[in-house]
């Protein structure tokens, strides 16, 4: 069984938007595009040389798609990350019908029944790179069975997000970690269970507490 891996750029607060250049993507009047590139330490080009290092498809939603179309053709084979970009099957979540012109993309419409058949099919990994929005679906299904985060100190204030309203609750089991010079935390995580809950209330509320709870339930 194939395994769906997503690995993504966030800000402290969560944000994914745009983090390679400044007109990589404006949506949503976005201005800080390029955030990451400020930031950048030897220790992160580690992580996403191991990230890479496996055999794997890349799975995008059209608009990641498009800027990576845009752009990996371009790099010389001599880059690595290149190489295995412009080599690699890309299966693309798109509406349209367009022709896709980067070699070896398959385009793949209804994302959740097309990723739940790739999964039982031979093959290697299935990488999601950005794609905020094809993510938001597969978070949803419970489609994706591992994360790598590299958490950059920088807050953003707005912009597209790794996890959504739309993610599916869960606790998540922390498989590797690390810090880079530059305080960036990588971390992988895998779904483990349902999230844990407790209580640290008194066993017998006071007056106080009880009063606090009936107006929450009014709507106060």
């Amino acid at each position: 069984m194939r395994q769906v891996i997503a690995s993504a750029f966030v800000s402290l607060d969560g944000v994914m938007q745009a983090p390679g250049g400044p007109d990589e993507d404006r949506s949503g009047g976005f201005e800080y595009g390029g955030w990451v590139a400020g930031t950048w330490d030897d220790g992160v080009g580690e992580a996403i040389g191991r990230v890479f290092e496996r055999p794997f498809d890349l799975l995008l939603g059209r608009k990641t798609y498009e800027i990576f179309a845009a752009h990996w053709p371009r790099v010389p084979d001599d880059d690595p990350i290149a190489r295995q970009f412009n080599a690699c099957r890309k299966y693309v979540a798109t509406s349209s019908d367009a022709p896709l012109a980067w070699a070896n993309s398959t385009a793949i419409h209804d994302a959740a029944t097309e990723v739940r058949r790739l999964r039982q099919t031979d093959g290697p990994d299935l990488l999601v790179q950005g794609s905020s929005g094809l993510l938001k679906t597969l978070l949803a299904e419970r489609l994706v069975d591992e994360i790598t985060l590299l958490t950059f100190p920088l807050v953003l204030g707005k912009g597209k997000t790794f996890f959504s309203d739309e993610s599916r609750p869960g606790a998540y089991s922390v498989v590797a970690s690390s810090l880079t010079p530059s305080g960036i935390f990588i971390a992988t995580y895998r779904p483990s269970r349902p999230v844990p809950t407790a209580s640290f209330a008194l066993d017998s509320p006071g007056e106080e507490e009880i009063a606090r709870r009936r107006n929450i339930e009014a709507g106060g």
